[in-house]
């Protein structure tokens, strides 16, 4: 096709001719989001470098000030740099929610594999999973928390024993279709090994429900902490994390309601962005839920 001889048709001739697919193409809403998460990401893991002060030092003539040049967000009730404290402490529940969605799709990855192909463990399986979902996630995991102690760990093995149940199902579900398909039933016949076709055949097609389902877990792992901090029931009260600089300022907050929320407004951006993406990578890598143009 020729190109438009008048400058301004010419250039959007050119945008036209690099434009992404229309499949690939996405809104504004998701690029903002990842833009918004890369900066709490990049905020969170700098935060040694960025942050103006030490998020655990304490100094009682400066209790609760009000935003000023050297504290841009004001101080706690102990004299912290509550905007040190909220850098910080997106660290610690982006770790748990990423090593939380990690784990969890892992072990659901290699359970579901197992239960959606083998019959037996199939009913096994499945049963030992519909009895972990009847107990409601937050009071499972606060008696996981009790049980083991407060602790970054100890958090994330209570957020990913909940979540394991609904992996596995998702992989099951993936596997008991994919199983029925010629290619794998061919597999079958040749006398292929039960890992190999695992491996090579079925898990290829969990991968995109499964990155779909681990941004959504990771989002529900960062908010099961903040509500686990914030009972008191989560991290050690001594590391700085979005929920437990929300469970110390909640005493204060009709005198000073910024210390909520500033860690609320950054637990809030973060989770929302998450869950935006997610909800790209659903509809990008599933075709049957893509919104298509008439």
């Amino acid at each position: 096709m020729a190109a438009p001889s008048q400058p301004a048709a010419r250039l959007q001739w050119v945008f036209s001719a690099i434009a992404l697919p229309k499949k690939w193409r996405i809104g504004a809403a998701p690029i903002i989001a990842a833009v918004v998460l890369a900066v709490i990401v990049i905020a969170a893991i700098a935060a040694p470098l960025i942050a103006p002060h030490d998020p655990m030092a304490m100094d009682a003539v400066q209790r609760l000030k009000g935003p000023s040049d050297t504290y841009p967000l004001g101080t706690d009730a102990y004299g912290r740099d509550v905007l040190s404290r909220v850098i910080t402490g997106g660290r610690v529940s982006l770790f748990i929610g990423i090593a939380a969605a990690l784990v969890s799709v892992l072990i659901g990855l290699a359970i579901g594999l197992v239960s959606g192909f083998f019959r037996l463990a199939d009913a096994i399986v499945m049963r030992i999973m519909d009895s972990l979902m009847a107990i409601p996630s937050i009071l499972l995991a606060i008696a996981l928390v009790a049980l083991n102690g407060p602790s970054i760990w100890s958090v994330v093995f209570a957020i990913t024993i909940p979540e394991i149940p609904r992996v596995v199902r998702l992989v099951r579900s993936v596997v008991l279709s994919a199983r029925e398909e010629p290619y794998v039933e061919a597999a079958i016949a040749l006398g292929s090994s039960m890992p190999k076709i695992l491996w090579q055949h079925l898990m290829p097609n969990t991968l995109a429900p499964l990155t779909v389902q681990a941004t959504y877990i990771c989002a529900s792992a960062i908010l099961t902490e903040a509500i686990l901090s914030f009972l008191g029931a989560g991290v050690s009260t001594e590391i700085p994390t979005w929920g437990n600089i929300m469970a110390e300022g909640r005493i204060y907050f009709q005198l000073k309601p910024s210390l909520i929320f500033w860690p609320g407004l950054m637990l809030s951006l973060c989770i929302l962005s998450i869950n935006l993406l997610g909800d790209t990578a659903r509809d990008l890598l599933d075709p049957r839920l893509k919104k298509r143009e008439a």
